[in-house]
Protein backbone atom coordinates (compact mmCIF):
# COMPACT_ATOMS: atom_id res chain seq x y z
CA UNK A 1 0.00 0.00 0.00
CA UNK A 2 1.33 3.42 -1.01
CA UNK A 3 2.15 5.71 1.89
CA UNK A 4 0.77 9.22 1.44
CA UNK A 5 1.40 10.51 4.97
CA UNK A 6 4.53 12.71 4.93
CA UNK A 7 5.08 12.09 8.66
CA UNK A 8 5.55 8.38 8.04
CA UNK A 9 7.72 6.11 5.95
CA UNK A 10 7.35 2.42 5.17
CA UNK A 11 10.20 -0.06 5.24
CA UNK A 12 10.29 -3.84 5.05
CA UNK A 13 12.23 -6.68 6.62
CA UNK A 14 12.01 -10.45 6.38
CA UNK A 15 8.64 -10.45 8.15
CA UNK A 16 6.97 -7.79 6.01
CA UNK A 17 6.18 -4.09 5.96
CA UNK A 18 6.69 -1.78 8.92
CA UNK A 19 5.50 1.82 9.24
CA UNK A 20 7.96 4.22 10.89
CA UNK A 21 8.06 7.91 11.74
CA UNK A 22 9.49 9.65 8.69
CA UNK A 23 12.43 11.08 10.64
CA UNK A 24 13.25 7.94 12.66
CA UNK A 25 16.91 7.03 12.44
CA UNK A 26 16.13 3.41 13.23
CA UNK A 27 14.56 0.86 10.92
CA UNK A 28 11.99 -1.93 10.91
CA UNK A 29 13.75 -4.39 13.22
CA UNK A 30 14.16 -1.70 15.87
CA UNK A 31 10.52 -0.70 15.48
CA UNK A 32 9.39 -4.29 16.03
CA UNK A 33 11.61 -4.56 19.12
CA UNK A 34 10.26 -1.31 20.56
CA UNK A 35 6.75 -2.72 20.30
CA UNK A 36 7.67 -6.16 21.60
CA UNK A 37 9.75 -5.13 24.61
CA UNK A 38 7.89 -2.13 25.97
CA UNK A 39 7.82 -3.41 29.54
CA UNK A 40 10.55 -1.77 31.62
CA UNK A 41 10.28 1.71 30.08
CA UNK A 42 14.09 1.73 30.33
CA UNK A 43 15.74 2.04 26.92
CA UNK A 44 19.30 1.64 25.66
CA UNK A 45 19.48 5.43 25.56
CA UNK A 46 19.20 5.50 29.35
CA UNK A 47 22.68 3.95 29.48
CA UNK A 48 24.84 6.23 27.29
CA UNK A 49 27.99 4.24 28.07
CA UNK A 50 26.49 1.19 26.38
CA UNK A 51 25.34 3.16 23.34
CA UNK A 52 28.86 4.52 22.98
CA UNK A 53 30.24 1.00 23.41
CA UNK A 54 28.14 -0.25 20.50
CA UNK A 55 29.37 2.65 18.38
CA UNK A 56 32.98 1.82 19.22
CA UNK A 57 32.51 -1.81 18.13
CA UNK A 58 30.90 -0.77 14.85
CA UNK A 59 33.59 1.82 14.20
CA UNK A 60 36.40 -0.67 14.82
CA UNK A 61 34.67 -3.26 12.62
CA UNK A 62 34.33 -0.77 9.76
CA UNK A 63 38.00 0.16 10.04
CA UNK A 64 39.11 -3.49 10.08
CA UNK A 65 36.86 -4.43 7.17
CA UNK A 66 38.19 -1.46 5.24
CA UNK A 67 41.80 -2.46 5.80
CA UNK A 68 40.98 -6.00 4.66
CA UNK A 69 39.41 -4.68 1.46
CA UNK A 70 35.97 -5.98 2.43
CA UNK A 71 34.41 -2.50 2.68
CA UNK A 72 35.07 0.15 0.07
CA UNK A 73 36.66 3.36 1.28
CA UNK A 74 33.60 5.60 0.93
CA UNK A 75 31.39 3.16 2.86
CA UNK A 76 34.00 2.78 5.60
CA UNK A 77 34.35 6.53 5.96
CA UNK A 78 30.58 7.08 6.08
CA UNK A 79 30.07 4.39 8.73
CA UNK A 80 32.97 5.65 10.84
CA UNK A 81 31.67 9.23 10.63
CA UNK A 82 28.22 8.05 11.74
CA UNK A 83 29.78 6.21 14.69
CA UNK A 84 31.69 9.35 15.65
CA UNK A 85 28.40 11.28 15.85
CA UNK A 86 27.10 8.71 18.33
CA UNK A 87 30.36 8.79 20.29
CA UNK A 88 29.86 12.55 20.56
CA UNK A 89 26.62 11.74 22.44
CA UNK A 90 24.37 12.68 19.53
CA UNK A 91 21.30 10.72 18.41
CA UNK A 92 21.16 8.57 21.54
CA UNK A 93 17.39 8.98 21.61
CA UNK A 94 17.26 6.77 18.52
CA UNK A 95 18.47 3.86 20.64
CA UNK A 96 14.95 3.19 21.82
CA UNK A 97 14.84 -0.58 22.32
CA UNK A 98 14.04 -1.67 25.87
CA UNK A 99 16.90 -2.96 27.98
CA UNK A 100 14.87 -6.08 28.79
CA UNK A 101 14.62 -7.97 25.51
CA UNK A 102 14.54 -11.44 24.08
CA UNK A 103 16.93 -12.52 21.36
CA UNK A 104 20.22 -12.36 23.29
CA UNK A 105 20.74 -8.72 22.37
CA UNK A 106 19.91 -9.00 18.65
CA UNK A 107 17.54 -6.04 18.91
CA UNK A 108 20.25 -3.88 20.46
CA UNK A 109 22.70 -4.83 17.73
CA UNK A 110 20.17 -4.16 14.98
CA UNK A 111 19.18 -0.87 16.61
CA UNK A 112 22.82 0.19 16.30
CA UNK A 113 23.14 -1.18 12.76
CA UNK A 114 20.04 0.66 11.53
CA UNK A 115 20.84 3.97 13.22
CA UNK A 116 24.43 3.97 11.94
CA UNK A 117 23.31 3.04 8.43
CA UNK A 118 20.76 5.86 8.34
CA UNK A 119 23.19 8.41 9.78
CA UNK A 120 25.67 7.39 7.08
CA UNK A 121 22.96 7.79 4.45
CA UNK A 122 22.10 11.25 5.76
CA UNK A 123 25.71 12.31 5.47
CA UNK A 124 25.53 11.39 1.79
CA UNK A 125 22.33 13.36 1.33
CA UNK A 126 20.30 10.22 0.72
CA UNK A 127 16.83 9.41 2.09
CA UNK A 128 16.55 7.39 5.28
CA UNK A 129 16.07 3.72 4.54
CA UNK A 130 18.11 3.72 1.30
CA UNK A 131 19.63 0.42 2.31
CA UNK A 132 20.58 -0.48 -1.25
CA UNK A 133 23.43 2.00 -0.75
CA UNK A 134 24.38 1.37 2.89
CA UNK A 135 22.78 -1.70 4.45
CA UNK A 136 22.50 -2.31 8.24
CA UNK A 137 23.48 -5.98 7.89
CA UNK A 138 25.64 -6.19 4.79
CA UNK A 139 27.78 -3.16 5.61
CA UNK A 140 27.44 -1.98 9.22
CA UNK A 141 27.28 -5.54 10.60
CA UNK A 142 29.89 -6.95 8.22
CA UNK A 143 32.09 -9.69 9.80
CA UNK A 144 29.99 -9.55 12.96
CA UNK A 145 27.22 -11.26 14.85
CA UNK A 146 25.14 -10.09 17.77
CA UNK A 147 26.85 -12.84 19.74
CA UNK A 148 30.25 -11.19 19.57
CA UNK A 149 29.15 -7.54 19.26
CA UNK A 150 26.82 -7.51 22.24
CA UNK A 151 29.07 -9.12 24.89
CA UNK A 152 32.01 -7.04 23.65
CA UNK A 153 29.96 -3.87 24.04
CA UNK A 154 28.89 -4.98 27.52
CA UNK A 155 32.52 -5.32 28.56
CA UNK A 156 33.45 -1.93 27.11
CA UNK A 157 30.57 -0.25 28.92
CA UNK A 158 31.53 -1.95 32.18
CA UNK A 159 35.18 -0.98 31.83
CA UNK A 160 34.23 2.65 31.34
CA UNK A 161 31.75 2.46 34.20
CA UNK A 162 34.28 0.69 36.41
CA UNK A 163 36.78 3.49 35.83
CA UNK A 164 34.25 6.07 36.99
CA UNK A 165 33.26 3.92 39.96
CA UNK A 166 36.89 3.51 41.07
CA UNK A 167 37.31 7.27 41.05
CA UNK A 168 34.16 7.72 43.13
CA UNK A 169 35.22 5.10 45.69
CA UNK A 170 38.64 6.73 45.80
CA UNK A 171 37.11 10.13 46.54
CA UNK A 172 35.05 8.62 49.34
CA UNK A 173 38.10 6.86 50.82
CA UNK A 174 40.05 10.12 50.69
CA UNK A 175 37.24 11.90 52.51
CA UNK A 176 37.32 9.29 55.28
CA UNK A 177 41.10 9.66 55.46
CA UNK A 178 40.75 13.40 55.96
CA UNK A 179 38.32 12.83 58.84
CA UNK A 180 40.66 10.18 60.25
CA UNK A 181 43.53 12.63 60.35
CA UNK A 182 41.41 15.26 62.09
CA UNK A 183 40.15 12.73 64.65
CA UNK A 184 43.51 11.04 65.28
CA UNK A 185 43.94 12.26 68.88
CA UNK A 186 40.40 11.63 70.09
CA UNK A 187 40.39 8.57 72.35
CA UNK A 188 37.15 6.67 72.49
CA UNK A 189 35.56 3.36 73.28
CA UNK A 190 35.95 0.50 70.82
CA UNK A 191 33.01 -1.90 70.78
CA UNK A 192 32.43 -5.53 69.84
CA UNK A 193 28.95 -7.05 69.65
CA UNK A 194 27.65 -3.59 70.66
CA UNK A 195 29.37 -4.03 74.03
CA UNK A 196 32.27 -2.07 75.56
CA UNK A 197 35.58 -3.55 74.39
CA UNK A 198 38.92 -1.72 74.37
CA UNK A 199 40.19 1.82 73.83
CA UNK A 200 40.91 3.19 70.36
CA UNK A 201 40.87 6.55 68.63
CA UNK A 202 38.13 7.96 66.46
CA UNK A 203 40.81 8.45 63.82
CA UNK A 204 41.57 4.73 63.78
CA UNK A 205 37.89 3.98 63.33
CA UNK A 206 37.59 6.31 60.33
CA UNK A 207 40.89 5.14 58.82
CA UNK A 208 39.52 1.59 58.83
CA UNK A 209 36.58 2.80 56.72
CA UNK A 210 39.02 4.24 54.21
CA UNK A 211 41.22 1.14 54.21
CA UNK A 212 38.37 -1.25 53.43
CA UNK A 213 37.34 0.92 50.49
CA UNK A 214 40.92 1.01 49.21
CA UNK A 215 40.92 -2.80 49.26
CA UNK A 216 37.88 -2.87 46.98
CA UNK A 217 39.54 -0.45 44.57
CA UNK A 218 42.40 -2.94 44.20
CA UNK A 219 40.03 -5.87 43.62
CA UNK A 220 37.95 -3.95 41.06
CA UNK A 221 41.11 -2.95 39.21
CA UNK A 222 42.14 -6.61 39.04
CA UNK A 223 38.78 -7.54 37.51
CA UNK A 224 39.35 -5.03 34.71
CA UNK A 225 41.84 -7.47 33.21
CA UNK A 226 39.17 -10.16 32.95
CA UNK A 227 36.57 -7.75 31.56
CA UNK A 228 39.06 -6.79 28.87
CA UNK A 229 39.04 -10.28 27.32
CA UNK A 230 36.62 -10.02 24.39
CA UNK A 231 35.23 -12.46 21.83
CA UNK A 232 34.90 -10.00 18.94
CA UNK A 233 35.60 -11.91 15.76
CA UNK A 234 34.00 -15.10 16.98
CA UNK A 235 30.70 -14.16 15.26
CA UNK A 236 27.77 -16.50 15.96
CA UNK A 237 29.14 -19.21 18.28
CA UNK A 238 32.87 -18.67 18.26
CA UNK A 239 33.70 -20.42 14.98
CA UNK A 240 34.23 -17.03 13.22
CA UNK A 241 31.82 -18.01 10.46
CA UNK A 242 31.38 -15.24 7.81
CA UNK A 243 34.48 -13.41 9.06
CA UNK A 244 37.86 -13.23 7.34
CA UNK A 245 40.60 -15.35 9.00
CA UNK A 246 42.58 -12.13 9.56
CA UNK A 247 39.64 -10.17 10.94
CA UNK A 248 39.90 -10.94 14.68
CA UNK A 249 43.62 -10.31 14.95
CA UNK A 250 43.05 -6.94 13.29
CA UNK A 251 39.80 -5.69 14.84
CA UNK A 252 40.66 -6.30 18.51
CA UNK A 253 43.80 -4.09 18.55
CA UNK A 254 41.93 -1.42 16.58
CA UNK A 255 39.14 -1.44 19.15
CA UNK A 256 41.61 -1.29 22.02
CA UNK A 257 43.33 1.72 20.47
CA UNK A 258 40.04 3.51 19.78
CA UNK A 259 38.71 3.03 23.30
CA UNK A 260 41.97 3.33 25.20
CA UNK A 261 40.96 0.22 27.11
CA UNK A 262 43.07 -2.90 27.84
CA UNK A 263 41.17 -5.11 25.40
CA UNK A 264 42.63 -8.43 24.25
CA UNK A 265 41.29 -11.36 22.29
CA UNK A 266 40.02 -14.25 24.36
CA UNK A 267 41.83 -17.54 23.91
CA UNK A 268 38.79 -19.78 23.35
CA UNK A 269 36.09 -18.16 21.23
CA UNK A 270 33.65 -21.06 21.61
CA UNK A 271 33.80 -20.85 25.41
CA UNK A 272 33.64 -17.07 25.38
CA UNK A 273 30.44 -17.12 23.32
CA UNK A 274 28.45 -18.58 26.20
CA UNK A 275 30.50 -18.01 29.34
CA UNK A 276 29.23 -15.13 31.49
CA UNK A 277 31.30 -16.02 34.54
CA UNK A 278 33.17 -12.72 34.52
CA UNK A 279 29.87 -10.89 34.93
CA UNK A 280 29.01 -13.03 37.95
CA UNK A 281 32.43 -12.31 39.41
CA UNK A 282 32.21 -8.58 38.77
CA UNK A 283 28.65 -8.33 40.05
CA UNK A 284 29.73 -10.22 43.18
CA UNK A 285 32.49 -7.67 43.68
CA UNK A 286 29.96 -4.87 43.40
CA UNK A 287 27.89 -6.67 46.01
CA UNK A 288 30.92 -6.84 48.29
CA UNK A 289 31.50 -3.11 47.93
CA UNK A 290 27.82 -2.38 48.55
CA UNK A 291 27.87 -4.56 51.66
CA UNK A 292 30.87 -2.69 53.04
CA UNK A 293 29.30 0.68 52.31
CA UNK A 294 26.13 -0.33 54.12
CA UNK A 295 28.14 -1.54 57.12
CA UNK A 296 29.95 1.80 57.26
CA UNK A 297 26.64 3.64 56.96
CA UNK A 298 25.20 1.60 59.83
CA UNK A 299 28.24 2.44 61.98
CA UNK A 300 27.83 6.15 61.31
CA UNK A 301 24.16 5.93 62.25
CA UNK A 302 25.06 4.24 65.53
CA UNK A 303 27.93 6.58 66.37
CA UNK A 304 25.73 9.62 65.71
CA UNK A 305 22.65 8.19 67.42
CA UNK A 306 20.82 10.39 69.88
CA UNK A 307 22.03 13.04 69.84
CA UNK A 308 21.23 13.11 73.58
CA UNK A 309 19.83 9.64 74.13
CA UNK A 310 22.28 7.58 72.08
CA UNK A 311 26.00 7.13 71.53
CA UNK A 312 26.45 10.63 70.14
CA UNK A 313 30.21 10.45 69.54
CA UNK A 314 29.96 12.11 66.13
CA UNK A 315 27.59 14.52 64.41
CA UNK A 316 26.33 13.99 60.87
CA UNK A 317 25.54 17.08 58.79
CA UNK A 318 21.89 18.10 59.31
CA UNK A 319 20.50 17.83 55.78
CA UNK A 320 16.76 18.12 56.31
CA UNK A 321 14.08 18.04 59.03
CA UNK A 322 13.52 14.49 60.14
CA UNK A 323 9.90 14.38 61.17
CA UNK A 324 6.52 15.80 60.33
CA UNK A 325 5.51 15.60 64.01
CA UNK A 326 8.68 15.71 66.16
CA UNK A 327 10.30 19.18 66.24
CA UNK A 328 14.09 19.23 66.22
CA UNK A 329 14.48 15.69 64.92
CA UNK A 330 17.11 15.22 62.19
CA UNK A 331 17.51 11.83 60.56
CA UNK A 332 20.69 10.20 59.16
CA UNK A 333 19.23 10.30 55.66
CA UNK A 334 22.43 9.78 53.65
CA UNK A 335 23.53 6.64 55.55
CA UNK A 336 19.97 5.34 55.11
CA UNK A 337 20.22 6.02 51.38
CA UNK A 338 23.52 4.14 51.21
CA UNK A 339 22.00 1.05 52.79
CA UNK A 340 19.00 1.10 50.45
CA UNK A 341 21.31 1.27 47.45
CA UNK A 342 23.25 -1.65 48.89
CA UNK A 343 20.06 -3.69 49.13
CA UNK A 344 19.34 -2.98 45.45
CA UNK A 345 22.86 -3.94 44.36
CA UNK A 346 22.61 -7.19 46.32
CA UNK A 347 19.32 -7.94 44.59
CA UNK A 348 20.84 -7.11 41.21
CA UNK A 349 23.60 -9.61 41.92
CA UNK A 350 21.04 -12.37 42.51
CA UNK A 351 19.50 -11.61 39.12
CA UNK A 352 22.91 -11.67 37.40
CA UNK A 353 23.69 -15.03 39.01
CA UNK A 354 20.40 -16.59 37.90
CA UNK A 355 20.73 -15.17 34.38
CA UNK A 356 24.25 -16.53 34.04
CA UNK A 357 23.11 -19.98 35.16
CA UNK A 358 20.36 -19.91 32.52
CA UNK A 359 22.75 -20.06 29.59
CA UNK A 360 22.22 -22.98 27.20
CA UNK A 361 24.63 -24.67 24.82
CA UNK A 362 26.60 -22.13 22.73
CA UNK A 363 24.90 -18.92 23.93
CA UNK A 364 23.41 -17.19 26.94
CA UNK A 365 20.21 -15.48 25.82
CA UNK A 366 19.84 -13.73 29.18
CA UNK A 367 22.70 -11.27 28.70
CA UNK A 368 20.32 -8.27 28.39
CA UNK A 369 19.18 -8.61 32.00
CA UNK A 370 22.80 -9.16 33.07
CA UNK A 371 23.76 -5.93 31.30
CA UNK A 372 20.90 -3.96 32.82
CA UNK A 373 21.53 -5.05 36.39
CA UNK A 374 25.30 -4.62 36.38
CA UNK A 375 25.16 -1.20 34.73
CA UNK A 376 22.44 -0.25 37.19
CA UNK A 377 24.62 -1.35 40.11
CA UNK A 378 27.68 0.50 38.82
CA UNK A 379 25.84 3.78 38.26
CA UNK A 380 24.01 3.53 41.61
CA UNK A 381 27.24 2.88 43.52
CA UNK A 382 29.13 5.63 41.75
CA UNK A 383 26.50 8.30 42.46
CA UNK A 384 26.01 7.02 45.99
CA UNK A 385 29.72 7.17 46.83
CA UNK A 386 29.89 10.76 45.61
CA UNK A 387 26.79 11.78 47.55
CA UNK A 388 28.03 9.97 50.67
CA UNK A 389 31.38 11.78 50.47
CA UNK A 390 30.17 15.27 49.68
CA UNK A 391 26.90 15.45 51.60
CA UNK A 392 27.73 13.36 54.65
CA UNK A 393 31.27 12.24 55.45
CA UNK A 394 32.95 15.56 54.59
CA UNK A 395 30.76 17.32 57.15
CA UNK A 396 31.07 14.88 60.06
CA UNK A 397 32.29 16.42 63.31
CA UNK A 398 33.39 14.77 66.54
CA UNK A 399 32.22 15.15 70.14
CA UNK A 400 35.50 14.60 72.05
CA UNK A 401 33.93 15.05 75.49
CA UNK A 402 31.31 12.40 74.75
CA UNK A 403 33.98 10.04 73.44
CA UNK A 404 36.04 10.56 76.62
CA UNK A 405 33.02 10.15 78.89
CA UNK A 406 32.00 6.84 77.32
CA UNK A 407 35.55 5.57 77.61
CA UNK A 408 35.94 6.62 81.24
CA UNK A 409 32.66 5.05 82.29
CA UNK A 410 33.42 1.74 80.56
CA UNK A 411 35.55 -1.23 81.50
CA UNK A 412 37.69 -0.80 78.39
CA UNK A 413 40.62 0.78 80.21
CA UNK A 414 40.88 -2.23 82.50
CA UNK A 415 41.97 -4.44 79.61
CA UNK A 416 45.23 -2.52 79.48
CA UNK A 417 45.93 -3.66 83.07
CA UNK A 418 45.79 -7.39 82.34
CA UNK A 419 49.51 -7.70 81.51
CA UNK A 420 50.32 -5.86 84.77
CA UNK A 421 47.93 -7.31 87.36
CA UNK A 422 46.60 -10.48 85.67
CA UNK A 423 43.16 -11.34 84.32
CA UNK A 424 41.54 -12.18 87.71
CA UNK A 425 42.50 -8.90 89.38
CA UNK A 426 41.53 -6.94 86.27
CA UNK A 427 38.12 -8.66 86.31
CA UNK A 428 37.56 -7.61 89.92
CA UNK A 429 38.31 -4.01 89.01
CA UNK A 430 35.94 -4.20 86.02
CA UNK A 431 33.10 -5.52 88.16
CA UNK A 432 33.68 -2.70 90.66
CA UNK A 433 33.31 -0.16 87.84
CA UNK A 434 30.05 -1.75 86.69
CA UNK A 435 28.63 -2.47 90.14
CA UNK A 436 29.40 0.90 91.69
CA UNK A 437 28.48 2.86 88.54
CA UNK A 438 31.62 4.95 88.82
CA UNK A 439 34.25 5.95 86.30
CA UNK A 440 37.22 3.77 85.54
CA UNK A 441 39.51 6.60 86.59
CA UNK A 442 38.03 6.76 90.08
CA UNK A 443 38.21 3.04 90.69
CA UNK A 444 41.69 2.73 89.24
CA UNK A 445 42.87 5.61 91.42
CA UNK A 446 41.51 3.89 94.52
CA UNK A 447 43.04 0.56 93.52
CA UNK A 448 46.39 2.26 92.98
CA UNK A 449 46.19 4.01 96.36
CA UNK A 450 45.28 0.75 98.06
CA UNK A 451 48.17 -1.05 96.37
CA UNK A 452 50.62 1.65 97.40
CA UNK A 453 49.35 1.68 101.00
CA UNK A 454 49.58 -2.08 101.22
CA UNK A 455 53.05 -2.00 99.76
CA UNK A 456 54.04 0.63 102.33
CA UNK A 457 52.72 -1.40 105.30
CA UNK A 458 54.63 -4.45 104.15
CA UNK A 459 57.85 -2.45 104.11
CA UNK A 460 57.43 -1.14 107.73
CA UNK A 461 59.66 -2.87 110.36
Amino acid sequence: MLNTDPTLRVESDALGMVTLPADALYGPQTARAIANFDVSRVALSDFPSFVRALAYVKKAAAEANGRLGLLEVSLRESIIAACDEILADRHHDAFAVGMFQGGAGTSSNMNANEVIANLALQRRGLPLGSYDVIHPNDHVNLSQSTNDVYPTAIRIALLFGNRDLLQAIGRLAETFETRASEFSTIRKLGRTQLQDAVPMTLGQEFQAFASTLREDIERLEELSKLLGQINLGGTAIGTSINASPEYQSLVVPILAEMTGLPLVATTDLIEASWDTGVFVLYSGMLKRSATKLSKIANDLRLLSSGPRGGIGEINLPPLQPGSSIMPGKVNPVLPELVSQVAFQVIGNDVTVTMASEAGQLQLNAMEPVILYNILNSVSLLQRTCDAFATRCVSGITANPDTCSSHLERSTALVTELVPLVGYEKASQIAYRILGENRSAGEILSEERSFALAKLGSELEP
